[in-house]
């Protein structure tokens, strides 16, 4: 067998995991669609190389796409026209992929699956659900780290964080300033990511004085140790299909925080932390309410001990890497 991993982006880490995972089972892989010992082919999200997938399904080769949520900021949020058109364009690709030539899908989450099929209808060919998973020798609880004593530390982290960008920031931002005036809190939020200098001044008008660390575009071998040394991973994304952010904190043992939306009610259970109601329109990116997140985030840090040891227990029995693999297998060879 020989899979082809293909995509539009953001699926890096993915693809790197689940290589290295045929690989440690001695199974070749190519990324050349054309490829004559090719028996299946593993489409991330989607592909513009429509004829060559086209051809390789008249040679008889399976076909399994791998599907997160689909694009829908842009219809809520002011876009230029040509974004617009790009994203609009990415969603019908993959759509046209999923109804005509996948002979098999694998949805991140049930939230995934249930969004595809409202949006795009139901498909005939077979599906399952899997949710990504992680190394977890390398992502462990494991390590000299530790969080800090004498404050509570809230992470944040996102990938680019710029004006029109930074629903999470702005969130994440209150969230620390009432724990602060309201809960009597010592509160450090750590952001890591892409901020610009605007973006930082903006934050610092939202809550005045409040303690900020600008951790700035780090390695993703460095995640682990941020994991460790915070007490409650902020999860800002909102409607993500299966965010790896979470995934990976709760294998460091470092208990998520996040609003009901999307698969965060899949993935993160009440002891591994807390996901509490949006309190208005998520869809339409209304704002959200932030005094039940403020409680629950008092609730984590206070008894950050037992939230801990509770999503390193979860991550095991749910997001091993291995099982991960063995599940795409299963749709790959059937």
């Amino acid at each position: 067998m020989v899979p082809k991993l293909d995509g539009l982006g953001g699926m890096v880490s993915f693809q790197a995991k689940f290589k290295a995972g045929l690989s440690a089972r001695h199974i070749p892989t190519t990324f050349d669609l054309n490829h004559p010992d090719n028996t299946a082919v593993l489409v991330i999200g989607g592909t513009r190389h429509l004829w060559q997938l086209w051809r390789a399904k008249r040679r008889h080769v399976r076909i399994v796409q791998r599907l997160n949520g689909l694009n829908w900021r842009h219809k809520v949020e002011r876009t230029p026209l040509r974004p617009y058109l790009k994203a609009e364009l990415n969603n019908q690709l993959i759509a046209f992929i999923r109804r005509f030539l996948a002979d098999a899908i694998v949805y991140q989450s049930a939230f995934s699956y249930q969004w595809w099929d409202r949006v795009f209808g139901e498909t005939t060919c077979p599906t399952q659900i899997t949710h990504n998973g992680v190394d977890l020798e390398q992502y462990s609880p494991n390590g000299p780290e530790q969080p800090p004593q004498d404050h509570f530390r809230i992470l944040l982290v996102e990938g680019h964080m710029s004006a029109g960008q930074t629903w999470g920031l702005e969130t994440a931002v209150l969230l620390a300033g009432i724990l602060k005036e309201k809960h009597d809190l010592t509160v450090e939020l750590m952001v890591v990511g892409d901020v610009n200098d605007a973006v930082k001044a903006h934050a610092y008008t939202l809550a005045p004085g409040q303690w900020i660390t600008w951790g700035g575009v780090v390695p993703r071998s460095e995640i682990p140790a941020l994991d460790r040394a915070a007490h409650v991973l902020f999860s800002a994304d909102l409607n993500a299909a299966c965010p790896n952010s979470v995934i990976e904190a709760m294998a460091c043992g470092l208990p998520v925080l996040a609003y009901d939306t999307g698969a965060l009610k899949e993935l993160v259970h009440a002891n591994t932390g807390k996901v509490v109601p949006y309190g208005a329109d998520y869809w339409r990116l209304e704002k959200p309410n932030i005094e039940p997140l403020a409680n629950a985030c008092r609730d984590l840090v206070q008894n950050n001990a037992a939230y801990r040891q509770a999503a390193r227990s979860h991550a095991e029995s749910a997001f091993g890497l291995d099982a991960m693999v063995e599940s795409y297998l299963k749709a790959l060879v059937p």
